[in-house]
């Protein structure tokens, strides 16, 4: 596992012994990266589900301005700040120890980019989402770019997120979701 591209390029990250944490595939990493390639530089972004990080560590590769990592787990946490020092993001960086939802309620922070990879069979996706549209964590234009298993329907989302595109890789789905911008009388398109 490596980071595609930008400043730590070719960097090889730590990885996880066993099959505890599912790291995302270089191609539907690099899938990733092609669909939000022109919304990254300078962008506050968010590691929601981290793992060893490589989102968030890639985000910041390509010029993202700062990354807020969340993982429950201790060993994740770990990993993920390992991989920050791999890499020279540390300062660009926050690590959260926690649960995910948890952290959502207590976020007073928003951010432009968010990315959303949680285990498939733990039920956290949708919850993640209808949290953060209910908080309204995303800037305006804001992206989220969720992972899961192809046949997992997500939610649509209240005004002002709209569910973009998906696009299907094996067994894995990508889905985009944007926050629309908002108009004059403060409605949102």
């Amino acid at each position: 596992m490596r980071v595609i591209t930008g400043s730590a390029r070719g960097r090889k990250l730590r990885e996880f012994p066993g099959m505890d944490i599912r790291p995302t595939t270089d191609k539907v990493k690099e899938s990733i990266f092609n669909i939000v390639q022109f919304d990254i530089e300078g962008r506050r972004v968010l590691d929601l589900f981290g793992g060893t990080g490589q989102l968030g560590i890639e985000a910041l590769s390509r010029g993202a301005e700062r990354c807020v990592f969340v993982d429950q787990s201790r060993e994740a946490v770990k990993v993920i700040k390992e991989n920050l020092a791999l890499t020279g993001f540390e300062n660009q960086s926050r690590v959260v120890q926690g649960d995910a939802l948890s952290f959502l309620g207590s976020c007073r922070e928003k951010f432009s980019l968010a990315f959303l990879d949680p285990p498939y069979a733990a039920g956290l996706l949708d919850k993640a989402l209808l949290k953060m549209a209910e908080i309204d964590i995303m800037t305006e234009n804001g992206i989220i770019v969720c992972e899961s298993a192809v046949d997992q329907i997500l939610p649509q989302l209240p005004a002002p997120y709209v569910m973009g595109r998906d696009y299907r890789y094996g067994k894995i789905r990508l889905t985009v979701y944007h926050r629309a911008p908002e108009r004059a009388g403060g409605e949102t398109s």
